[in-house]
């Protein structure tokens, strides 16, 4: 044991939180058959373990601890509903070994997302299902991700959490002829864990610096299963084209750096090979995606960086290409901003969504920053301090919010 007192014991126990929380949920879930009594039994043993660790010491496998105590709460608490001779031997919970078909998912936590994209659960709720229990995010941060209100992201996982438990939904690992019906979610999960640890710029947060590097190391993981599905190699060639540049977001200070602006000598030039050589690789499969098409937007904007001679219309064709594909006003917004470059900013704003006619938009932050840089090059300088005083105050990125009162300040007039 190491010894130590509440500070240690806390600092142990968020460190155990941030890299095993969904190995351990998936572990226990996989086992009990029901992913709200394995976060219930996870809690305990997280509430025990600040009770326990401060008087005895940490141990000096914190990980192993705390899953000996979950599983204990976990029996306990099937017992308490007189559920466990019906649903599953207590021996399993203790096992070591893996089931044979496991060898062929190298972790748990992805095994249970696939488990997650049950065709019997609700398609709508089954990525965000997959963050809170296996990535561990707060409802809230779910919502955000989706574009909807935290309090009707909580309902709906409590709902289907309930569905796999009183439908009896297997939480096993898929055979893998059934993989590829279920990756588009899980794709989408792990996509929406990279964007809230990658909205951390600077890597000052543990935990989102963290989760940025899993979700990394799922989408390899997913690409190391179903080596051929080219929506596998794409999303992970997005992530890494994203992450290439993450030392260039920011400056000395820790103000945001627009992309033209940022310093190509802080881009990772060997992740952007890995991305371009993954793009590549799925290019030759014939089948395009968003994630490809997303993947290849990203590879253009280095190109033009890189070269200095502008591609602005052939961006414009893939952002086409994908909004056709997915519908998303998330996608418009972004077209939006290409489309400027190419026909001005009158045209911009005639072809971007409005929170009137998109309500999802009304809270989502890089909207309202790209409506106002298109009205204040458009001239509309009233409207371009509103959109952007609405910006400001929905930016949760310091650094963010300065460079949006740097820019609302710089307006003419």
């Amino acid at each position: 044991m190491i010894e130590g007192g509440d500070e240690l014991a806390q600092s142990a126990a968020d460190a155990v939180a941030r890299r095993s929380y969904g190995k351990l949920v998936a572990f226990l879930a996989m086992r009990t058959h029901d992913v709200a009594a394995a976060e219930d039994a996870l809690s305990e043993a997280f509430a025990e373990a600040l009770e326990n660790w401060p008087k005895h010491g940490c141990p000096a496998n914190p990980e192993a601890w705390l899953l000996t105590v979950a599983r204990r709460k976990a029996i306990d608490g099937m017992r308490r509903e007189a559920r466990i001779d019906a649903e599953v031997d207590p021996a399993d919970l203790g096992a070591s070994a893996e089931a044979a078909d496991e060898a062929e998912i190298p972790d748990r936590r992805l095994g249970l997302m696939f488990a997650c994209a049950h065709p019997a659960i609700d398609g709508a709720i089954r990525a965000p299902l997959m963050l809170q229990v296996i990535v561990g995010l707060e409802a809230g941060a779910i919502a955000s991700a989706f574009l909807m209100s935290p309090a009707a992201m909580s309902k709906r996982l409590v709902r289907a959490k309930e569905k796999i438990r009183h439908a009896g939904i297997p939480l096993c690992v898929p055979e893998r002829k059934e993989m590829p019906g279920r990756l588009d979610t899980v794709l989408e999960a792990i996509y929406a864990a990279f964007t809230e640890g990658w909205s951390d710029a600077a890597g000052t947060d543990t935990s989102r610096r963290e989760l940025t590097g899993e979700a990394l190391f799922l989408a390899a993981l997913v690409v190391e299963l179903l080596p051929e599905e080219p929506e596998a190699l794409g999303l992970l060639a997005l992530m890494l084209h994203l992450e290439a540049r993450r030392q260039a977001r920011r400056n000395a200070c820790g103000d945001y750096v627009p992309l033209a602006e940022q310093d190509r000598e802080l881009w990772d030039c060997r992740m952007i090979e890995r991305a371009e050589a993954l793009l590549l690789r799925a290019s030759a499969q014939s089948r395009m995606g968003r994630f490809q098409m997303e993947a290849a937007i990203q590879s253009a904007h280095v190109e033009r960086c890189r070269t200095g001679q502008s591609n602005w219309p052939a961006v414009l064709r893939l952002y086409d290409e994908l909004l056709a594909m997915t519908g998303s006003p998330v996608v418009a917004v972004n077209r939006a901003l290409v489309l400027a470059e190419v026909d001005g900013a009158a045209a911009a704003l005639a072809a971007m969504p409005t929170a009137a006619d998109e309500p999802r938009l009304t809270a989502y932050q890089p909207y309202w920053a790209a409506r106002a840089d298109l009205l204040a090059r458009a001239g509309a300088i009233g409207e371009a301090r509103h959109a952007f005083d609405v910006a400001i105050g929905l930016a949760g990125d310091e650094a963010a919010r300065r460079f949006l009162e740097q820019r609302r300040a710089g307006l003419a007039g």
